[in-house]
């Protein structure tokens, strides 16, 4: 990477996503220099015009979540990451900051549209900024640490976060997977289902795709209030999934996983019982987006098998159950 942005050092022509031109299209109509929190909502403030443009709504090239100061993208900042590795954005933790070469670029990719929102938008930053974004979206103030402070008396505006929070229900159990959507909008659903933890199925939690991996998917879902587990002794291992293609293949699979596999894992079952007698909404996870073509249905199956009457005379909340045991609702 080169600090100072010298294109020299860089290739003149390096492969970007489309997302990643936009970011730096937008960062040179805004001037090329914006601070991180004001650049972030200026982000989401464009991506929402885009999904919104009386010309015909456009997809957006980024999705967001609800975070400390409204409405955040970790793919933002991973692009930001190798934006800067490819010395087109200056390595500034505090700020956005276009190189010189990353000018070139982004002269390239800018259009009238992003003009218009620049001026638009030219006089607002700070908390102004980030108190239209929660005025006109308060979905993603709802765990916001500075609601208070940047809307002052506005009871409308406060009333209207506290109004999109996600309304808390008793413990239930719930799965999903990844497969076909981003970090953000699988953080989304969670939140929007009341899932407060998250229960990883996976042997091994490691993904290609950004956002999956163990270690950024824990500090995604803690930056969201959502704690999350790896368990991965309920794991497949991937050898006995490798070159399985048929609806028997898996079924024979799947078969034998419950035989075998989760039989001998009863203290793994009895945690998430636990969580879930404990007040936990608990949303088991892996890959496939279709719950019947993942292991984690069998896990949802184990756990709504009861052997034996559960005692709630603790106190404790009880799942949702009917005399089957712990049903799950696949997401």
């Amino acid at each position: 990477m080169s600090p100072t942005g010298d294109p020299s050092s860089v290739s003149s022509t390096p492969l970007l996503l489309a997302r990643q031109r936009t970011l730096l299209a937008l960062l040179h109509a805004l001037g090329g220099n914006v601070g991180n929190l004001d650049f972030q909502k200026l982000l989401f403030l464009y991506c929402k015009q885009l999904c919104t443009d009386t010309d015909g709504p456009r997809i957006s090239p980024y999705e967001f979540v609800p975070y400390r100061f409204g409405a955040f993208s970790f793919t933002c900042y991973a692009d930001r990451r190798r934006l800067m590795e490819q010395g087109l954005l200056m390595d500034d933790s505090q700020k956005w900051v276009l190189s010189e070469h990353g000018t070139g670029i982004a002269e390239a990719s800018h259009d009238r549209g992003m003009s218009a929102f620049a001026h638009r938008y030219q006089g607002l930053r700070g908390h102004a900024l980030i108190a239209e974004t929660y005025r006109r979206y308060p979905y993603y103030a709802i765990r916001s640490e500075v609601a208070g402070d940047v809307l002052g008396k506005d009871s409308i505006a406060l009333s209207r976060i506290l109004e999109a929070r996600p309304v808390a229900s008793s413990s239930q159990l719930f799965t999903i997977g990844y497969q076909g959507r981003t970090l953000e909008s699988y953080l989304s659903v969670l939140i929007q289902q009341g899932v407060t933890l998250l229960c990883d199925v996976r042997k091994n939690a490691i993904s290609r795709k950004y956002g999956f991996s163990k270690r950024t998917l824990a500090r995604a879902c803690e930056g969201v209030g959502i704690r999350y587990e790896h368990l991965p002794e309920l794991g497949i291992e991937s050898r006995q999934r490798k070159g399985l293609k048929t609806p028997s293949e898996f079924k024979a699979l799947f078969s034998s996983y419950e035989r075998s596999i989760l039989p001998q894992q009863e203290a793994a079952l009895d945690r998430i019982r636990a969580w879930l007698r404990a007040g936990d909404s608990v949303a088991l996870t892996c890959f496939e987006r279709e719950a019947g073509q993942c292991h984690r249905h069998c896990v949802a199956g184990t756990l709504a098998q009861v052997s034996e009457s559960i005692d709630h005379s603790d106190g404790s909340t009880g799942a949702e159950l009917d005399d089957q045991g712990y049903i799950a609702r696949h997401l």
